[in-house]
């Protein structure tokens, strides 16, 4: 009643908006067909009672679903509850600080900022030309293989008169590895998924610890209590569209998956 592809959606729909739909199908005779799913970026709910549900793939393009066949899955949020909130929603703004993060490490190097300098120049130059010959030489040098070497004749001049400052050196304090640590640990806080699961490598000697007891607690306390609520569509229709195996490792026999005979 319900195939691998159609709960595969169901779940993504779930995880990522907090909101999952199906829709009971139903042959000329009433008899009941297989569900399929309803994307949920699609879907719309409203009616006095919030008991109607339309499908609107586009602004102009909008199907009042029959009243009383959608199964409605929803992550409980505690303003109001016509729909479902992710869970993760805390951890959005360290996402996004990671993105940034990223996307300023990025811009850096693809500007070519990473191998420029700050020439500081503080000795007292002999003649003015000799200062707008050294900056003409400096813009010339610009561009991909076209890095050179300046000379320059400062009679008289102070050891630190002339200072080149690397832009790498700056840019090593903008607190980058900092930033990507930090926003990683808040979302995995925010998802509540052990680190060694996801192949994070461990940046102490001790490492994450057993990784066979961080999936047998993440399976008790997220995978389970997940089963369950999926577990309402049985209670919708009455009878059992979705079946888990229990979960287990190695040799014990395979992982959570749904009965495809169902």
């Amino acid at each position: 009643m319900l195939g691998r592809q159609a709960f595969a959606g169901l779940a993504l729909d779930y995880l990522v908006f907090g909101n999952a739909y199906l829709e009971e199908m139903r042959g000329r005779l009433g008899k009941r067909l297989p569900f399929q799913h309803r994307r949920a970026k699609y879907m719309r709910r409203g009616g006095t009672n919030a008991d109607r549900y339309w499908w609107a793939p586009t602004y102009a393009d909008r199907i009042e679903l029959p009243r009383g066949r959608v199964v409605h899955l929803l992550e409980p949020d505690i303003d109001q509850s016509v729909y479902g909130i992710p869970d993760y929603i805390g951890s959005l703004q360290s996402a996004w600080l990671n993105e940034n993060a990223t996307l300023f490490r990025r811009r850096y190097y693809l500007n070519g900022s990473h191998a420029g300098f700050v020439m500081y120049v503080s000795d007292a130059a002999q003649d003015r030309q000799d200062i707008d010959a050294m900056r003409t030489a400096l813009k010339e040098s610009k561009g991909v293989g076209n890095f050179k070497n300046l000379f320059m004749y400062s009679p008289n001049g102070k050891k630190d008169g002339v200072q080149i400052i690397p832009i790498s050196e700056v840019a090593a304090k903008d607190e980058f590895w900092n930033v990507k640590n930090t926003t990683r640990d808040d979302q995995l806080a925010g998802h509540r998924i052990p680190p060694q699961l996801m192949g994070i490598i461990p940046q102490n000697t001790g490492g994450f610890g057993d990784v066979e007891k961080a999936a047998n607690v993440f399976v008790a306390n997220e995978l389970e209590p997940l089963q369950a609520t999926m577990r309402e569509i049985n209670e919708w229709a009455g009878e059992e569209i979705v079946v888990f195996h229990p979960y287990s490792l190695g040799e014990n026999g395979p992982g959570p998956e749904l009965d495809p005979t169902k």
